[in-house]
């Protein structure tokens, strides 16, 4: 009688310290999602902020092209409805799914678009394309843009360290528990892939 209740306490003892164990691991499992999932909203505002940046400075461009260009207002128009167009589509770092970045990423490009249309427009101006305040904003709009492309790299980076994490075992258990899911990468723009041509 005695050995038997000596192997049940040795039983339970091991069952407690397996559902301890695993307690703790889930825990700590748990607390590596959320500490991931931070990151990446942390790394979208960052994204965003970049964005916001070079919105605020189209007005400025566009005022500075206005008074040089005035028979270009076709292209001004364009770059104010793709800014707004661009500015509308706001995605909360929770939300974010294929679908959503998606349509950021287009209205974005579609703002990058019109603006690479803009700057060619300029070269038709010399006067303006010397003008003190146009040559600071365009050398702020490039900063801005090199800017987003690391804050784009870095979110990807941040992103891909999550969706590794969440898809290894037994993480990949605990994220089906939690609810944690993949989340989407910044993708090239389409047709990024081809080599431009260059003609003299």
């Amino acid at each position: 009688m005695k050995k038997s209740l000596l192997v049940l306490i040795v039983v339970f003892v091991i069952l407690g310290l397996i559902v301890g164990i695993g307690f703790l691991t889930s825990i700590s499992k748990y607390n590596t999602m959320v500490q991931y999932d931070e990151n990446i909203t942390n790394a979208w505002s960052q994204v965003e902020n970049q964005y916001q940046r070079r919105a605020d400075l189209i007005p400025n461009i566009v005022n500075t092209v206005k008074g040089y260009a005035e028979f270009e207002q076709e292209t001004l128009t364009q770059v104010i409805e793709a800014r707004s167009k661009a500015t509308s589509v706001n995605i909360n770092a929770e939300n974010l799914n294929e679908q959503t970045l998606s349509q950021f990423q287009q209205a974005q490009d579609g703002l990058s678009s019109a603006l690479s249309r803009l700057l060619v427009v300029v070269e038709k101006y010399p006067d303006l394309k010397a003008n003190q305040n146009f040559l600071e904003l365009q050398a702020q709009l490039e900063g801005t843009e090199n800017r987003i492309a690391n804050e784009r790299m870095k979110f990807n980076e941040t992103t891909k360290t999550y969706n590794v994490y969440i898809r290894k075992f037994p993480a990949r258990f605990f994220a089906g528990i939690f609810g944690f899911e993949q989340k989407p990468y910044f993708k090239a723009q389409e047709g990024a892939e081809k080599v431009p041509e260059v003609q003299f």
